[in-house]
């Protein structure tokens, strides 16, 4: 069997995305996070993202000692102002999955975020709808007993 993703999950704090960038410097793959928080520009402190772990000193055959960059995306793609959800997670992702796999990269997801990881694992089929700012005003004006009846 084939496969085309590999998943590093586990809880906050245990070390991810070390353990990550080292797998995929080993195998040369890409990273995709799968984190909630690190989609957001400036929330770097708060959210455990530390860019510089993405580097890897290395050397070379002559023995050079260098840095090596690992890829990664989905990190640092919205500002704080924006919202994000589960839904733009599974489009940004798939996005770059399937830009990974035309390029025949394995794509290497490495986050904590379960909704994120699930909604790609199990393919959630979620329908993009536009928002109805004249609807969402009338309803923020109801009470939430009137609410219930319209249910």
């Amino acid at each position: 069997m084939k496969y085309n993703c590999v998943i590093l999950l586990g809880p906050t704090a245990v070390g991810k995305t070390k353990l990550g960038v080292k797998i995929a410097h080993n195998y040369s793959w890409d990273i995709i996070s799968a984190d909630s928080r690190q989609v957001y520009r400036g929330l770097d402190i708060g959210s455990g993202k530390d860019l510089s772990e993405y580097f890897v000193e290395d050397v070379d055959i002559t023995g050079n000692h260098f840095n090596y960059a690992v890829s990664y995306h989905l990190i640092d793609i919205v500002d704080l102002d924006t919202e994000y959800n589960v839904f733009k997670y599974q489009t940004d992702f798939y996005r770059v999955f399937n830009e990974l796999n035309s390029n025949n990269k394995m794509a290497f997801v490495v986050g904590g975020t379960g909704m994120y990881v699930d909604a790609i694992i199990r393919g959630y089929d979620f329908v993009p709808v536009e928002e109805n700012y004249a609807l969402r005003q009338e309803l923020a004006e109801l009470s939430l007993e009137e609410l219930d009846k319209i249910i």
